[in-house]
């Protein structure tokens, strides 16, 4: 079983009811990764030929110069974080000058799955802040709660999403250049950054990604993805959800809400505080889905019976 911490990846080794056997005694496959105690989390995934990719987010909203509004450029986080790296899943005592980055000008990519379907990589991604802040001569307060897009991309070796230099703009569906790299809302940028295959409502916080492949569920959930977003969309009135988004012949489909209301209020007029936030997926053996809750500890299990 992999695990993480913020700073590094572990393999604990399981017995044959698959329990773990030295809990105190992680085998350590990868240490050394930056943590500076923002957007510090390290999702991982694997593939089917030994790879483990690992998510570094980027301990900068925007990579602005200190006090100002104006963009480092280059953005020297990118060398170190701001992407996913890949490292090999069997090899012990790796460290980040052993890893290669696989993709880069990502934010924070905190939900990552590899789906087996179409042999690739796919990450959901934490948009950033504020824009109005600096910029209230080219983004109103509504404006700068609306935008950016949380997004979904499925990645190859060598590509960059464009971050912090650009965002995506899912109400215009443009790639749209930073204010802080001379953007003003609406000059289009990005030429050489790939386009998400999904694009959800501002600061949703998708955190957690996983391809269904069970049989439990109706045959149209077969090989699509589900999201699990822990914060709430100014823009919907809606969040603290589970998504999904189907796939048809490896192509993504119009997103739709899965399982709503974990925060046990009208988001629209809210009358006490949030009581659920989902986090992570998981697939059962029996194709049940389950969601973890990180701000109560709960765990939710998603099941279908055919009437």
């Amino acid at each position: 079983m992999y695990s993480s911490s913020n700073k590094g990846v572990y393999r604990y080794k399981l017995n044959e009811k698959e329990e773990i056997i030295d809990f105190e005694n992680p085998e350590k496959i990868v240490d050394g990764l930056v943590d500076h105690g923002r957007d510090n989390a390290k999702p991982l995934a694997l593939d089917k030929n030994g790879n483990l990719y690992v998510t570094v987010g980027s301990y900068s909203d925007n990579c602005r110069q200190a006090n100002s509004g104006k963009g480092m450029s280059p953005c020297t986080i990118l060398d170190s974080a701001g992407g996913i790296w890949k490292f090999k899943a069997d090899k012990l005592n790796q460290t980040f000058a052993d890893g290669v980055r696989y993709a880069t000008g990502l934010k924070n990519a905190v939900g990552i799955d590899w789906d087996n379907k179409t042999d690739a990589l796919y990450a959901t991604v934490h948009g950033r802040g504020k824009f109005d802040d600096f910029y209230p001569q080219y983004y109103t307060p509504k404006q700068s709660a609306e935008l950016p897009a949380e997004t979904l991309y499925r990645l190859k070796e060598g590509d960059d999403a464009g971050w912090p230099y650009i965002y995506y703009d899912h109400i215009q569906n443009k790639k749209i250049m930073a204010p802080e790299y001379g953007g003003d809302g609406k000059k289009v940028a990005g030429e050489k950054a790939i386009n998400p295959v999904a694009a959800f409502p501002a600061h949703l916080g998708p955190n957690a990604l996983l391809f269904y492949t069970g049989n439990m569920f109706p045959a149209r959930y077969k090989n699509g993805a589900f999201i699990a977003f822990h914060s709430q969309s100014a823009e919907l009135k809606k969040g603290y959800m589970v998504a999904f988004v189907p796939f048809v012949n490896g192509k993504a489909g119009k997103w739709e809400i899965f399982a709503d209301n974990f925060a046990g209020i009208d988001l629209a007029k809210p009358s006490g505080p949030v009581e659920h936030r989902p986090c992570g997926l998981a697939q059962g053996p029996d194709g049940a889905l389950y969601v973890t809750d990180d701000l109560n500890g709960t765990i939710f299990k998603i099941d279908y019976k055919k009437k």
